[in-house]
């Protein structure tokens, strides 16, 4: 059986959106090193070992500057022209062999589950995640049915992407 969507686009907001909360959930981890000076530099600055409020300030401004690159680099990969692609509407056809991606009825190209790494349900649409940054985002509204929705997740818990 095939799932069909309807033809669709990924937003640039959603994605910049999607991307960034993703890669912070996963990489918050980094945040603990400036979380960890502002706290040596405050047990510094109390103690009197050290009295002065320099070590959290830039502590804090280290923070803000790495999640303010983590948001530019993925706001600037909105914008590049070879990623302009990414943003173009897409129709799928999708089944257990392969994803079709059909930009018309004659054009379009192939898809193999491989490329896909894993899937998440949000609470209004799929992920597919292929990599850093690069997922296709498919919308409970863009399938044509219930029936095609309920397929399609049943094809993501067999392919073993989505948990059951």
């Amino acid at each position: 059986m095939i799932v069909k969507t309807k033809k669709f686009a990924l937003d640039k907001k959603d994605y910049v959106k999607i991307a960034f909360k993703r890669h912070m959930r996963k990489d918050w981890k980094w945040l603990l090193i400036p979380a960890a000076v502002v706290i040596l530099g405050l047990v510094l600055h109390f103690t009197g070992s050290y009295k002065n409020w320099w070590i959290p300030v830039v502590a804090v401004v280290g923070g803000g500057l790495y999640v303010l690159f983590w948001y530019a680099q993925f706001y600037a990969a909105s914008q590049m022209e070879q990623n302009k692609q990414m943003f173009d509407k897409f129709m799928y056809e999708i089944d257990s062999r392969q994803i079709l991606v059909k930009m018309n009825q004659k054009e379009g190209g192939i898809m193999k589950w491989e490329s896909i790494q894993s899937a998440e349900k949000t609470e209004d649409s799929y992920l597919l995640i292929i990599g850093k940054g690069q997922f296709l985002r498919f919308p409970f509204n863009v399938f044509n049915s219930e029936h095609d929705l309920k397929l399609f997740e049943s094809i993501l818990k067999r392919k073993e992407l989505l948990a059951a």
